[in-house]
């Protein structure tokens, strides 16, 4: 009899781990599937099968070490102990993000329900997030990026992603000791356009939308990749100055910038491409007009609505042969409902539409019915 109990005891056992391990497998499935990186230079994803490992390696200029991020679904074990990794269970049902320009990914991924926070509000521009905000659904969380901590608590998201400039974290760091997950955003520091699109894969990830993420990114690439082979073939390639005067310094695009790749890439002559640096370069106005007076294009020159109130800011400008000419194109034009500029919300997320009418400016002969998505002319 007792041999009798011992090997149904192990029938059960056995049972029970098969369909254990079965329903892990099944999470492990649906919600850890694998990630390719092409673009990206600041995020890595490893897959482990039970887990997944998420590092980001430039969260912010300058930073001595990587974030590690360990994804696993919900109902299961951490995978191991450190005190160094974030561990998140997936997939996430509740999240408060900081930037605007993770509202795009989270549209794209069909996600915005998701969203019960954010800090100011009106910087979001977005028809579909601003209805949920409208309804209450999201809630305003501080100004100007200051997270109120008691109303994070209170809504209790089961992660936060963030994001910092300088590295200073504190805020972020007091709602991790809370036990709710912090994660930092590092791709407003990629240098190529793809590779901050690329980081939809990052967001995906902990809500188990590998696949879709994969699915929009790779429709992105194509545009914009064709768009770059489009721009190849024309002949002339015109000149161009960017950037603007802020009190008595003009910031122009660096070399190895993002902004200086779309403009290699729409097939234009930057005055400042043969530059090695990734930011912005600090320069007199005297050596910029001496370097770009005849420049075909400005494109890039701040927030004025009109040639006239680009005057009005510094009468100098008019000394430059592309204010003369009329040829002078700002992104920050179109606005949401509240003020927000579309161009810095969903730019970063659709590099083609960017490309694009930069190659419109540049060469309307090839996009003879596009219609420019941020740029617009100065009058």
């Amino acid at each position: 009899m007792r041999s009798v109990f011992v090997i149904l005891s192990f029938v059960f056992f056995f049972v029970s781990c098969k369909k254990e391990n079965k329903e892990t497998d099944q999470l492990t499935v649906m919600y850890l599937a694998p990630q390719n990186i092409e673009y990206a230079k600041g995020l890595v994803i490893q897959n482990h099968g039970t887990y997944k490992e998420i590092k980001v390696t430039t969260p912010w200029p300058d930073a001595n070490d990587a974030l590690t991020y360990i994804l696993h679904p919900k109902g299961t074990k951490k995978p191991f102990e450190s005190n160094k990794a974030v561990f998140v269970e997936v997939p996430i049902e509740r999240i408060v993000v900081t930037s605007t320009t993770d509202i795009p990914m989270l549209e794209y991924l069909n996600l915005e329900q998701k969203l019960v926070g954010f800090p100011y509000t009106n910087y979001i521009s977005s028809e579909k997030t601003r209805a949920l905000i409208d309804k209450g659904a999201v809630k305003e969380l501080g100004k100007e990026y200051n997270l109120n901590t008691e109303v994070v608590l209170e809504l209790a998201p089961e992660l936060v992603i963030g994001f910092s400039s300088s590295g200073d974290t504190k805020t972020y760091d007091l709602i991790q000791k809370t036990g709710i997950p912090v994660v930092m955003n590092g791709s407003w520091m990629e240098e190529h356009p793809l590779g901050r699109a690329e980081w939809i894969k990052f967001v995906a990830a902990f809500f188990g939308k590998e696949t879709k993420a994969e699915e929009v990114f790779q429709n992105i690439k194509k545009d914009y990749t064709e768009a770059v082979t489009l721009a190849k073939n024309v002949t002339h390639a015109p000149t161009v100055l960017s950037g603007n005067m802020f009190k008595d310094v003009w910031h122009v695009p660096g070399g190895n910038s993002y902004v200086a790749k779309f403009l290699k890439d729409a097939n234009t002559k930057y005055f400042w491409e043969n530059t090695q640096k990734t930011g912005s370069i600090a320069l007199s106005f005297e050596s910029v007009l001496e370097k770009a007076q005849n420049a075909d294009l400005w494109i890039g020159s701040g927030n004025s609505k009109s040639l006239s109130e680009l005057k009005e800011k510094n009468h100098q400008y008019a000394f430059f042969e592309a204010f003369k000419n009329k040829t002078v194109y700002s992104s920050t034009l179109k606005m949401g409902a509240k003020g927000g500029l579309i161009y810095y919300e969903l730019g970063p997320m659709r590099p083609d539409l960017i490309l694009k009418d930069i190659i419109h400016i540049a060469h309307p002969e090839l996009l003879t019915d596009y219609e420019p998505y941020f740029f617009e002319k100065l009058n």
